[in-house]
């Protein structure tokens, strides 16, 4: 290719090329907290588990109810020494562990020995009708947060309704 029709391919280029490039210059419309909600960890309103002893399980709700029907979103943060006796739920729940380690097992036999150490950064789905139980064993550096997200109502189920939901370990 001879040099001017280089050229004018090139100029065509770049006069196609420039407005695009000043058209994203353009100022970007602001925020409406009416439509994207943020709130800041310093702004988790984090509840202590009704019947648990104090320090053991906190949850902080985000959107919706684990108790009525629809989509909810929930933290829940075990502190090192106890975990959830074996339970059920009547709906999936999707796990992500935000930060700690969350100690986790299946089936109705509380064995924390048995349980698996889930580390920040990885998902669990808790199968319906399907009893576990999960927390953080003593001696942990500090406690584990798990963003939970499901549909509600849960239905929550203890294996043995005679005992406490909790267990110290």
């Amino acid at each position: 290719m001879d040099t001017p029709r280089r050229d004018m391919l090139l100029a065509s280029l770049l006069a196609a090329t420039l407005p695009a490039l000043a058209a994203g210059t353009a100022e970007a419309s602001q925020l409406n907290p009416a439509q994207t909600i943020i709130r800041a960890p310093e702004d988790h309103h984090w509840i202590p588990n009704q019947g648990y002893p104090q320090h053991s399980v906190d949850m902080c709700p985000l959107v919706g109810s684990t108790t009525e029907p629809g989509l909810y979103y929930t933290l829940v943060r075990w502190w090192p020494g106890y975990m959830s006796a074996p339970h059920t739920y009547t709906t999936d729940r999707l796990c992500v562990v935000v930060s700690g380690t969350w100690w986790c097992n299946s089936g109705a036999d509380f064995d924390p020995a048995a349980c698996v150490p889930v580390q920040a950064g990885s998902f669990v789905r808790r199968v319906a009708t399907t009893p576990h139980y999960d927390g953080v064993v003593a001696g942990a550096p500090g406690p584990a947060v798990i963003a939970i997200c499901g549909i509600g109502p849960i239905n929550y189920k203890l294996v043995d309704p005679g005992q406490p939901g909790w267990r110290k370990v």
